[in-house]
C-alpha cells in the first residue's frame, strides 16, 4: 500500500513531502538500498539527540564534553545547558531526554570525580534553568569505565536509566548479579517527587518490597548497557550490552518483561565467562558478535519505524564503535530471521537517535550527525 507522508527532517531544518512506499509484508533486508546523509558537522563528540515536545524544528544534541547544543537548519543555533564533567573515555555528558510535554530535561553525566548523576532541569524557553536543578540519582563509581549513560522516558512515562557494572575488568565486585546495587542494571523510576524523596518507585517494578533488593531495578546482569531502546510500535526493549574480551551482545525483551537477569558476569554472550555457570533463570541474548570479527564495543540502536526506507521498517538497526559499520537484524519470536551488514561506515559510531517520525540518525564522536536515507 502506498501513501504520502509528511517527513520533517528536523536536524536539517527543512520540511519536505515525499511519497514513501510502506510494505505490509514486513522488512526485507536484502532489498534495502540506503545511504548516509550528513546533516551536521563540527560538533564536539555528540552522543545523544532529544526532541522537545511538539517542536520538531530544533534538535537538542548532547556533547560528551558537557554541552547540550540546539541544532536547526543544519547548524548550532544555541546552547541549552553547560555542565562541568569528567573527560575520561567513557565519562562526560552521556545521555539526555525530555519529558513528554517538553517541560523537563533529564541528563546523565559523570562529575569531575567520575561519579554518576541523573538530574532534572525545568526548561525556560529553549534553555534549561540551572536554578531548578533537581538530582534524582547519584551513584559513586568505583572505576572510570562502564558508566552506562542512557536515559529515556518510556511510553509508560517512566524514566529508564542504564548503569554499567562499575568498571574494572570482569566486574571484580560482581555487581551485575547483585540486587543490592544499581550498578550493572537498567533502572525504572517515576521522576515525579514523592513525599520522601526526589522520585517515586513504580508499584509494578519487579523487586518492590523485597528485602535487600533495590526497588528501582528493572533488569540486571548487564556489563555496560551503553544504549538501549524501546520500540515505539511494539514496546519491546532492545539492549546493546558492551562485552568484555570476546563477545558483544544485543538483548531482546518483549514488552512488559521485567526482572530479567542477562547473566553478566557469569555469562558473556551465549558463553560462560571465566568459568561461571548460568544463573538460574538467566536469559541469553538475541544475538552476539565475536571480537574476532573486528567488533569491540556495540552501539545499540532502534527498530526502524520511519517511512522513507520501506523495506527496513520493523528491523533493528545497530552498529559497533570500532568497525563503524551499520547493521540490521529482524527477529520473530525472539529468533533472528534476517541479518545484514550495510556498506555504510561511521567512524567512532557513538549512538543512534530516533526522530519524531521514526527516522534514524547516526552520531559520530568525530562531530557529525547523519540520517539513514533512501538511496
Amino acid at each position: 500500500m502506498l501513501f504520502a507522508v509528511l517527513l520533517l527532517v528536523t536536524i536539517a531544518g527543512t520540511v519536505c513531502v515525499s511519497a514513501a512506499p510502506v510494505s505490509a509484508a514486513g522488512p526485507n533486508l536484502a532489498s534495502v538500498n540506503m545511504k548516509l546523509a550528513t546533516l551536521v558537522a563540527g560538533l564536539d563528540q555528540p552522543v545523544a539527540i532529544a526532541w522537545r515536545g511538539s517542536d520538531y524544528t530544533h534538535a537538542y544534541v548532547a556533547e560528551k564534553s558537557g554541552h547540550v547544543r540546539i541544532v536547526s537548519g543544519g547548524r548550532v543555533v544555541g546552547t541549552a545547558l553547560t555542565l562541568n564533567v569528567s573527560r575520561g573515555t567513557e565519562q562526560g555528558l552521556l545521555g539526555i531526554t525530555f519529558s513528554r510535554d517538553g517541560k523537563k530535561l533529564y541528563g546523565d553525566y559523570t562529575d569531575t570525580n567520575g561519579d554518576t548523576h541523573v538530574v532534572e532541569w525545568t526548561m525556560n524557553g529553549s534553555v534549561a534553568n540551572t536554578a531548578t536543578r533537581r538530582q534524582l540519582l547519584f551513584q559513586k563509581q568505583p572505576f572510570a569505565n562502564h558508566n552506562g549513560g542512557e536515559v529515556m522516558i518510556g511510553y509508560d512515562n517512566m524514566l529508564y536509566i542504564g548503569l554499567g557494572d562499575g568498571g574494572g575488568s570482569g566486574d571484580p565486585s560482581g555487581n551485575g548479579q547483585k540486587l543490592s546495587t544499581w550498578l550493572g542494571k537498567i533502572l525504572r523510576i517515576d521522576p515525579r517527587p514523592s513525599f520522601v524523596g526526589p522520585y517515586r518507585i513504580p508499584a509494578d517494578n519487579p523487586f518492590v518490597g523485597q528485602v535487600g533488593k533495590k526497588p528501582e531495578i528493572w533488569m540486571y546482569g548487564l556489563r555496560n548497557p551503553w544504549r538501549f531502546s524501546i520500540d515505539r510500535l511494539s514496546h519491546n526493549m532492545w539492549i546493546g550490552d558492551v562485552g568484555q574480551a570476546l563477545y558483544e551482545e544485543v538483548d531482546y525483551a518483549p514488552a512488559g518483561m521485567k526482572g530479567v537477569n542477562w547473566g553478566w558476569n557469569k555469562r558473556e554472550g551465549f558463553h560462560p565467562y571465566n568459568g561461571g555457570a548460568r544463573p538460574p533463570g538467566a536469559r541469553d541474548p538475541l544475538f552476539e558478535r565475536a571480537h574476532s570479527l573486528g567488533d569491540c564495543a556495540i552501539t545499540g540502536g532502534y527498530v526502524y519505524r520511519g517511512s522513507q526506507i520501506a523495506s527496513l521498517a520493523g528491523a533493528y538497526v545497530w552498529g559497533d564503535y570500532c568497525r563503524g559499520k551499520v547493521s540490521a537484524v529482524v527477529q520473530s519470536n525472539a529468533v533472528v530471521t534476517q541479518r545484514r551488514e550495510f556498506n555504510l561506515t561511521v567512524p567512532q559510531l557513538s549512538s543512534f537517535a530516533e526522530g519524531p517520525f521514526g527516522e534514524l540518525f547516526v552520531l559520530s564522536l568525530n562531530g557529525t550527525i547523519s540520517r539513514l536515507a533512501r538511496a
